[in-house]
């Protein structure tokens, strides 16, 4: 989990999502982003990872013209497409935004952990967060007062996943088995971490 941002899915938060992740990867894109259909991602992404052009002066009357931005040629990002029928998903296809099928292909025979474009991961994630954060459970008494708290909480659970959870279908890069955690999997870490461990570890403000 690289970055959280609490709130309602605008396109302010989507912009704010995607640049603070960015800014993680030193702006050095993936090679593939996923993500589902919501319009805000692909201006995000292209803001984030693309390149900028200024248009030239004209020194004409008139607002000057606003920057321009265009992919870049490493930059892949495609979308999931879900057909509906009566409210029931009937048929999952993909759409490609930024790059080529044979892009997305590479991409794919690449990566440990897919061979198909899709977003189960993110949707897996969300649903462990509920199941690790009670105040997300669904019709629960333990429903947060104050946003506050709710946002605290929401990252307090979802950042020390990264280092304290144990995910049964992650390896340790090694190859040896036994438990790993998001962190050991990414060579961050060689153990699983405590809570009060992750707690008290001088952290890095971003």
């Amino acid at each position: 989990m690289l970055q959280v941002v609490n709130g309602k899915r605008t396109v302010k938060n989507t912009k704010q999502l995607v640049q603070n992740t960015a800014r993680r990867l030193n702006f050095k894109s993936p090679r593939l982003m996923t993500s589902d259909e919501y319009p805000a991602y692909k201006l995000a992404i292209l803001e984030a990872f693309g390149e900028k052009r200024t248009p030239r002066r004209t020194f004409k009357r008139g607002r000057p013209k606003k920057p321009r931005y265009r992919p870049k040629p490493d930059l892949v990002y495609a979308t999931v497409h879900k057909i509906r029928v009566k409210g029931r998903v009937k048929k999952i296809d993909y759409r490609i935004v930024f790059g080529t099928e044979e892009q997305v292909k590479s991409a794919l025979e690449q990566s440990r952990c897919s061979r198909k474009i899709n977003t189960s991961f993110i949707e897996r994630q969300n649903g462990t967060d509920r199941n690790r954060c009670s105040r997300k459970v669904r019709k629960s008494y333990c429903f947060s007062k104050d946003w506050d708290v709710h946002g605290a909480a929401t990252c307090f659970s979802l950042y020390s996943y990264n280092f304290c959870w144990q995910v049964r279908t992650l390896r340790r890069p090694d190859g040896r088995a036994g438990e790993c955690t998001p962190a050991m999997a990414a060579k961050l870490a060689d153990h699983v971490w405590t809570i009060r461990e992750w707690l008290i570890y001088p952290a890095c403000q971003w």
